[in-house]
C-alpha cells in the first residue's frame, strides 16, 4: 500500500502528493473576480505555509483572475514552487468555453501565463485535448516540444486524453503529466490510469469531489463514500481523497476550493487511513 505523504518527481521537481487547484478561486462559472478577494489570496498563502508545493491553474480561469490572484499572493515564488497550467481553451465575452487548438493559440496560451504569472518559463504545461477538434494531435505536439525547446515551458503534460493519444505522446517525448477526469465514482478512465502507474507517469485526477460537470458521477453523495466517512468519522471529501491517494504512488492531488475551511479539510485527507473494510467498500 502506498504511502500517502511521499514525494513525488513532476517534470523532475519533488512536489509533495497533496497540491492546490486554483479554479475555484475566480468568481461563479470560473469567471470574473473573487466573491472574496482577501480569502482567496489567504487561502493561497495558506497553501503554500502548509507545506503544498504543487499549485494548479490555467490562464483561461477567470480569465486571468487564478493567475493574478497566485501572483499576487505569492510572488516572489518559493523555490519548491511547481506551478502548472494548461492551454487549449480560451473565455468569450459571456464566459463561454471555447476551444483554443491551433499551434497559435497554445503559443499565445503559454505567453498569457508567463505574463499573468510573471514567469519566464511555466514547469509544466497541459495541453488540453479538445474532444472533437479538427487540429491534429501530432501538430499540437509539436507545437508543445517547440514551446519546451524554446524554454518557455519545463514539461508537457496532457488533458483530457484517450489512451491511444497518452501512448502517441509518449512516443513523441517525454510527457511530466497526465490530467483526466477521474474519482472513486467515475473510473471511466481506467485505461489511462493503469497505463500512467505502469509507465511511472504522475497522475493528476480533475474533478476528485466530483463536479457540477458531471452531474450523474457524484462523489460526495456515493453511498460508499459516505458510510466509510461515517465509520472512520471523518468528512466525505476526506474519504473520496484518501481513496485516490491509495491508487498509486504516481497519483497527485489537486482538490480546490474556495474556503479556508474546505481547504484545512481536504489537506488533512493525507492523513487519513482508509483500512481494509473502507477499501473493500470503495473498491
Amino acid at each position: 500500500m502506498p504511502d500517502t505523504d511521499t514525494v513525488t518527481p513532476l517534470a523532475g521537481r519533488p512536489v509533495r502528493r497533496m497540491g492546490f487547484g486554483a479554479m475555484q478561486l475566480p468568481g461563479p462559472g470560473v469567471f470574473g473576480p473573487p466573491k472574496d478577494r482577501a480569502t482567496a489570496l489567504a487561502i493561497l498563502r495558506r497553501v503554500v505555509d502548509a507545506g503544498v508545493n504543487h499549485i494548479d491553474t490555467a490562464q483561461f480561469y477567470g480569465p486571468d483572475v487564478a493567475n493574478e490572484l497566485i501572483r499576487e499572493a505569492l510572488y516572489p515564488y518559493p523555490a519548491d514552487l511547481v506551478l502548472v497550467s494548461k492551454v487549449g481553451a480560451r473565455r468569450d465575452d459571456t464566459g463561454q468555453w471555447l476551444g483554443a487548438q491551433r499551434p497559435e493559440e497554445l503559443r499565445a496560451g503559454v505567453e498569457a501565463n508567463l505574463a499573468s504569472l510573471g514567469l519566464d518559463q511555466v514547469p509544466v504545461v497541459n495541453l488540453r485535448r479538445h474532444p472533437g477538434g479538427e487540429v491534429s494531435f501530432d501538430e499540437q505536439l509539436g507545437a508543445m516540444v517547440a514551446l519546451r525547446d524554446e524554454g518557455l515551458i519545463g514539461g508537457i503534460g496532457l488533458s483530457t486524453v484517450s489512451l491511444d493519444e497518452y501512448r502517441q505522446g509518449t512516443g513523441a517525448t517525454d510527457i511530466a503529466c497526465v490530467q483526466n477526469a477521474y474519482s472513486v465514482a467515475d473510473r471511466s478512465d481506467q485505461d489511462v490510469f493503469d497505463a500512467c502507474a505502469a509507465d511511472g507517469v504522475p497522475y493528476v485526477p480533475y474533478f476528485p469531489l466530483g463536479s457540477a460537470f458531471l452531474p450523474d458521477k457524484p462523489v460526495l453523495s456515493h453511498p460508499a463514500v459516505l458510510s466509510t466517512a461515517e465509520r472512520l468519522e471523518a468528512t466525505p471529501a476526506q474519504v473520496a481523497l484518501a481513496w485516490l491517494l491509495r491508487q498509486g504512488p504516481n497519483v497527485l492531488l489537486i482538490p480546490g476550493t474556495s474556503s479556508l475551511g474546505h481547504l484545512e479539510e481536504n489537506l488533512r485527507a493525507a492523513d487519513l487511513v482508509l483500512d481494509e473494510q473502507a477499501l473493500e467498500v470503495l473498491g
